[in-house]
This record gives structure tokens, C-alpha cells and sequence, in this order.
């Protein structure tokens, strides 16, 4: 029935309206995730928090969101990505706005407000960790195979939309009103994003009310018999020489990307000598550039996969990718003139950004039934090595340069093409 009136009817879209809900969804975990990049500075001078406590705040963060992206995803496979992911919402959206209260939860406590702030920012990951999982998940069941990858750019687009405008938005907020009222809209944002998905989204695309029976056919072709339910295939993971690769990958990926993250807009203030506002302004130069690539990425891994298959389809735009980005951090770090080296260092955080692309197809391509869960597994890699970055870049900073500590990196963006090569994303672990 569904092939016939896929011949007579134009499929309906409401796959990218769904593409839409996840962008805004996704958008708002890297807005959370920002405000406290910005706000580091003001509450740092207001509490007297040393370098090294403002980096354990900002690893906080990304300590509870690693440590919960597999157990989410395995939620997401188990209860349903929708539903799981509607919880997590109201979850970091609640620990969001109680940031503006965290110096007063620990009150007595040793270095009360570090504390307070490190917990506080610690369960605002707990809550975000099954964010991504879920929502690859959602695009795994939702996109047409032949449109995975530029389904899974939503990820860097809303990077890219995250750091572009959160930084600015967020400096003026807070020179206007102070740090705790941005946290606090930050949180009531969240709510209204809570009930918009509930409400708009479905858990799969054939309940939904508005999907013709030509997009449901489109979405259905191509994919492989669903795999029988039982436990996760953990040994097959194992021995499947892709997915430690790809875990080793995303660890280096993670530190290379979280610097971006964390420190790009510090290094900007503090490094380069730019006032506050400029520097929240020209900070967003990555972000930019990641939204500029991710959808670049998307169709560019699509594309080459439809044209030589795999595994050469998705490795290609990696491989050519991290190489750009480790020559643009090396030339980019030594660069004096500050607008030139903001433009370079910006380029290389494109080049991730396309790079990224292909690692978030990765889990739908090896695994139709799992791919919550082994999205969480590689994302748990990534925010391992970004939990590190906040941390070591400094101590390599401080210690030997911040050229030095830039060109660490670099050498990670070339380890990232070598480790492709032994990627093959045709061959499904199900």
C-alpha cells in the first residue's frame, strides 16, 4: 500500500520538521552549555576562583555529560528517545536556573561556592547526557538512509548556532542584568523547548498524523530487517576493528573541539588582549565556520558515499578534514596579527565540524537497533577528552605556550585521519 501511493502521491516533509524540533532541542543543551563559558569571568572575579578552579568547573560540566551519554542512549533504546528526552530536558533546565543560586546551596562548606558551582554544573551534564544519544536515535528512525548524514549535522549546525550567538547574547545579558538572570532565562527557555518537542514530536515517523505514505516508504527504504530485541552486542563491538578506532578518534576529536568550547573566548580576553564585548564577539568566529561546515559535511559524506560506497564515501571528508585542521591550528597559533589568527584558528573549527559530520552517521550506519546506545558509547569518548581539554590545555599553556599547546592539538586532528583508515562503516555490528 505504502509503495503504491508513494507512486501517486509527492512525500510529505514533516522528517525535516522533526530535523527542526531536534536543531532547536540540540541548540539549547550548547546555549547551557556556553553561558557558563561566558559567565566563567565574572565569576571568577566576584569569588576569586583561580585558572585552575574556572577550568574544574567548566570539566564538571563535561565529566557528568560523558558519564551519561551511554547509559542515556541505552534509556533512549530501552523507554523511547522522545519520551527520554523530554525528561532530560526539564532535568538540565531546572539545574540551569538553580545556577544562579549555587553559591548558596553549600553554604560552610570548604571553598563553598567552587563546590556549589561544580555540582550544580555537574548535574546540568548528567542531565544533557542523553541528549545527543536520543536525538541521533530520533534521526536514525526519522531520515531517509540516503540522508543520514545531513540529518546528523544538526548536531554542528546547532554548535555553530550555540557559539555564535550565545556569547554576545549572553555578555550583554549579563552586563545588563548579571550572571544569575541570564542562568535563570537560560532555565524558563528550556521549559518552553520541553513542551514544544512533547507535544510536536512523535517517537516514530508512522504515528505521526501529518506523514503521507510516500515519506513513510522513503524513510523505510534501503534499511536493513530490524535487528531481534535482546542485550546490547558488546563482544561484536569489541572485535569490530571500526568501533575502537572510531572511540580513540572521537576521545581526540573531543579535546581538540572542547578548546573551542571552553577556553577560545579566555584565550581571546586574556591571550590576545581583547576587550570583554569584542571578545564575546569575535569568539563566535568558530562557531561561524562550524555553521558554515556541518551542513557542507552532511551533504559532502552523503554524496561521496552514494558515489564510492563505503567505507571510502565517509572516510574521505574525515581524512582530508582533520588534515586542514591540524596545518590551520599550527599556522593559526603563531600568527601575531590577532584577527588573523582568529580567522585560521575559526577554519580549523570548520574543518572539525565536517569531520564530526561523519562520526555522528557512524552509529545509524553500523547498527539500526542500537544506535542510541552505541551513539552514547562514542559520545561518551569525545566528552572524555573534552572533560580533559578544559584541564590540560591550560597546564600546557601555562607551562610551555599557548603554541604549544595549540600544536598538542594539532598533532590529535592528524592522529584523527590515521585512525579513520581503519574505519568501515558498511559493516553493522547487529
Amino acid at each position: 500500500m505504502a509503495t503504491a501511493a508513494a507512486g501517486l502521491d509527492k512525500p510529505t516533509s514533516i522528517r525535516w520538521r522533526l530535523f527542526g524540533l531536534l536543531l532547536m532541542v540540540v541548540t539549547l543543551t550548547f546555549i547551557d552549555r556556553f553561558n557558563m563559558n561566558v559567565a566563567a569571568k565574572y565569576i571568577q572575579q566576584e569569588y576569586s576562583l583561580s585558572d585552575l578552579q574556572i577550568g574544574s568547573l567548566l570539566s564538571a560540566f563535561v565529566l557528568g555529560y560523558a558519564l551519561f551519554q551511554a547509559p542515556g542512549g541505552w534509556l533512549g533504546d530501552r523507554f523511547g528517545a522522545r519520551r527520554v528526552l523530554t525528561l532530560a530536558i526539564l532535568w538540565w533546565s531546572l539545574f540551569t536556573a538553580l545556577t544562579a543560586a549555587a553559591p548558596d546551596l553549600l553554604p560552610g562548606a570548604w571553598t563553598p561556592a567552587a563546590a556549589a558551582f561544580w555540582l550544580v554544573r555537574f548535574l546540568i551534564g548528567v542531565g544533557e547526557g542523553p541528549a545527543l544519544p536520543c536525538t541521533n536515535k530520533m534521526i536514525g528512525r526519522w531520515m531517509a538512509v540516503p540522508e543520514r548524514a545531513r540529518g546528523s549535522s544538526l548536531f554542528l549546525i546547532a554548535v555553530g548556532i550555540g557559539g555564535a550567538f550565545t556569547p554576545p547574547a549572553i555578555a550583554w545579558a549579563m552586563t545588563t542584568w548579571g550572571w544569575r538572570a541570564s542562568f535563570i532565562g537560560c532555565g524558563l527557555l528550556g521549559l518552553a523547548v520541553a513542551a514544544i518537542w512533547h507535544w510536536q514530536s512523535r517517537e516514530d515517523p508512522a504515528a505521526h498524523p501529518g506523514v503521507n505514505a510516500a515519506e513513510l516508504a522513503l524513510i523505510q527504504a534501503h534499511r536493513a530487517p530490524p535487528a531481534a530485541a535482546g542485550p546490547f552486542p558488546w563482544r561484536r563491538l569489541i572485535r569490530s576493528a571500526s568501533v575502537p578506532a572510531l572511540m580513540v578518534a572521537n576521545f581526540m576529536l573531543g579535546y581538540v573541539t572542547y578548546i573551542f568550547y571552553t577556553w577560545f573566548f579566555l584565550y581571546l580576553v586574556n591571550v590576545r588582549k581583547l576587550p570583554v564585548m569584542a571578545g564575546s564577539y569575535w569568539s563566535t568566529a568558530p562557531f561561524l565556520a562550524i555553521l558554515a561546515g556541518a551542513p557542507l559535511g552532511g551533504f559532502l559524506s552523503d554524496a561521496m558515499v552514494r558515489k564510492l560506497g563505503h567505507p571510502w564515501g565517509r572516510r574521505i571528508p574525515v581524512i582530508v578534514c582533520a588534515g586542514g585542521s591540524c596545518l590551520l591550528l599550527v599556522v593559526g597559533s603563531r600568527m601575531e596579527d590577532p584577527y588573523a589568527a582568529i580567522g585560521l584558528l575559526a577554519l580549523a573549527a570548520g574543518c572539525n565540524s565536517v569531520a564530526a559530520v561523519s562520526s555522528w552517521a557512524l552509529p545509524n550506519d553500523l547498527s539500526e537497533r542500537y544506535a542510541g546506545t552505541l551513539a552514547g558509547v562514542l559520545n561518551t569518548c569525545t566528552n572524555l577528552g573534552g572533560a580533559l581539554s578544559p584541564l590540560l590545555t591550560p597546564y600546557l599553556a601555562a607551562r610551555y605556550g599557548w603554541v604549544a599547546a595549540l600544536d598538542f592539538a594539532a598533532s590529535f586532528m592528524l592522529c584523527i585521519g590515521l585512525l579513520w583508515m581503519l574505519v568501515h562503516p558498511g559493516r553493522k555490528i547487529d
